[in-house]
């Protein structure tokens, strides 16, 4: 649906065509231009619309670039150089644009705050949208959870590197767990770009050190490079969605558009993100495979030649591990506590209530996070999972179906938007194809991976 609708029908008119209307969905704020929520915060002195661009670009640099890029060497061991450094930039392409797709939903629908929100308001067509908004909500806190199990899978993998395995990892995993959820207590987000900004530069400087040392060095690893490889199906896709997970923190996306005090500002941050990730994913994938080689191990901060660079590293890669974590987190847990005490006071009081709803909120999803990581030791295979079952449509497939959705019936008015229709069209099938095929090889490697056990004392520190 386009606001400039060719035959002059208003966005309102097209809405009514749909079936649907401007009411926000069943869990939105009740007011058409802000949120309802955020209207009592500022009569409480609490304002939310802090973020810069930059500010908001620095957040989304700590969510997306931790996990992700830890992977990209040895997606390009198992693919090849040129194929993996295409997939790299293809897929960079393909989240720029849907995050763009995603702002411009948002500013037609500005009570959308997560995307329970957004789906409801296409679901609303069909008579689904109650169902979508449960479907699609929760889904997001499902997802997002799995990502802070991938931290502290990682929180682990980085202790026993430090400590030299000298307690259980089962151990680390219950301190890790304990750490995360009190840098969780607090209800809001007021110091993240702060946060954010120490994550950034703890997992650039990780990177740059990694990338440095392996240059010098050339540890780990005999054999040549090879330019392009020929897998099997499990392989090939696993690959594809490392690199699509790298580039996903789209779940997030409608959380930090909403305290922006330009909305309008999107896509500066959002360019500024990508240009930064897009670049330290080539650099830290291209170079580290290349002078460590096909043995390059994943996470790829253990491709440092000695135990102590090694160590050296990990420590400093500590602040992201933790703070993208906890942004997530929290996320997660608002998501859930505004489902419970949305119109109440507790939304906006520090009441005894929503003081001990908040722990225990925060304490549960860690707890569920702990065992997702504990249940599924593989690094890569956990991330397959991840992007396969959610990321796929969080940041591919739902973006595609929101311009279709908005623009129905104006698809083909010119050549520019033909030419839009197939993006997101490509969108949609990415996010499809990411979802069943990455979800089969993923399933696949995880059945097969025997060598590390879950729940298991060993350390998963790389050797």
């Amino acid at each position: 649906m386009s606001h400039n609708d060719p035959n002059g029908a208003s966005a309102q008119a097209v809405d009514q065509e749909k079936g649907i209307n401007d009411s926000p969905p069943a869990f939105a704020p009740t007011s058409k231009n802000e949120d309802a929520v955020m209207a009592n915060e500022e009569a409480e002195l609490i304002d939310y619309k802090t973020l810069t661009w930059w500010q908001g670009g620095i957040v989304l640099i700590a969510e997306t670039v931790s996990l992700g890029i830890l992977s990209l060497p040895s997606v390009l061991a198992a693919v090849g150089l040129v194929p993996g450094i295409i997939l790299i930039l293809i897929m960079g392409f393909l989240s720029t644009y849907s995050g763009l797709v995603l702002a411009e939903f948002r500013e037609q629908y500005p009570f959308v705050q997560n995307f329970g929100d957004a789906v409801e308001v296409v679901g609303k067509s069909i008579g689904m949208g109650r169902v979508f908004q449960e479907v699609f909500g929760w889904a997001q806190v499902i997802f997002q959870v799995f990502v802070m199990g991938s931290h502290l899978l990682t929180w682990t993998i980085c202790i026993n590197t430090l400590t030299n395995s000298s307690t259980c990892t089962i151990v680390w995993a219950v301190v890790g767990l304990a750490i995360f959820w009190v840098l969780n207590l607090p209800r809001t987000l007021k110091y993240t770009s702060y946060m954010s900004m120490a994550s950034c530069m703890s997992i650039t400087l990780a990177v740059l050190i990694t990338v440095g040392d392996v240059a010098h060095e050339r540890p780990i690893g005999t054999g040549s490079i090879e330019i392009a490889r020929e897998l099997g199906f499990t392989g090939a896709f696993l690959a594809v969605t490392n690199i699509a997970i790298s580039f996903s923190s789209h779940s997030c996306f409608f959380t930090v558009i909403n305290e922006f005090k330009e909305p309008k500002d999107w896509p500066k941050a959002l360019a500024f993100l990508q240009i930064v990730d897009t670049v330290l994913y080539l650099l830290a994938a291209v170079v580290i495979y290349v002078f460590v080689g096909p043995d390059v191990p994943s996470p790829a901060l253990s491709a440092a030649g000695s135990h102590t660079m090694r160590k050296v590293i990990w420590g400093i890669a500590i602040p992201t591990i933790v703070i993208a974590g906890v942004i997530y987190g929290h996320v997660a847990s608002a998501y859930i506590f505004q489902r419970v005490f949305r119109n109440t006071k507790h939304m906006i009081r520090r009441t005894k209530l929503s003081t001990f709803a908040w722990f225990g909120i925060t304490f549960g999803i860690w707890a569920i996070s702990m065992v997702i990581a504990e249940s599924i030791p593989v690094f890569n295979n956990l991330l397959g999972l991840i992007c396969a079952l959610f990321a796929s449509w969080f940041s591919y497939g739902l973006p595609g179906i929101f311009w279709l959705w908005m623009h129905y019936g104006n698809w083909f008015k010119d050549g520019k938007q033909t030419c839009r229709f197939l993006a997101n069209v490509l969108l949609f099938l990415t996010g499809f194809l990411i979802c069943v095929l990455g979800l089969w090889a993923s399933i696949e490697a995880i059945a097969e991976g025997g060598s590390k056990q879950p729940w298991s004392c060993a350390s998963n520190a790389a050797e």
